[in-house]
């Protein structure tokens, strides 16, 4: 007997991939006494990765991300599209 099939979408393997960093990254600030969500509004806005701590590679990681779609997909997860 087959197994039905699956489908993927690419859209929520990304959002999957943006939730993933931005704990990541929200964890790193916590643990080195930032206030995270100022530290990442700061960055959003200004796109200057020295709002982003180094510790844990959190720097690296945002940078991996298109700021324009990261403020998508936070908009569409804020009105739950």
């Amino acid at each position: 007997m087959q197994e039905p099939t699956r489908s993927f979408s690419i859209y929520e393997d990304k959002e999957t991939e943006v939730r993933e960093i931005l704990t990541s990254i929200y964890d790193s600030l916590k643990k080195k006494g930032y206030n995270p969500i100022n530290q990442i509004v700061g960055y959003i806005l200004s796109e200057d990765p020295t709002y982003i701590t180094t510790y844990n590679n959190a720097r690296s990681l945002i940078r991996k991300l298109d700021r324009d779609e990261l403020l998508q997909i936070l908009v569409k997860s804020y009105l739950g599209e």
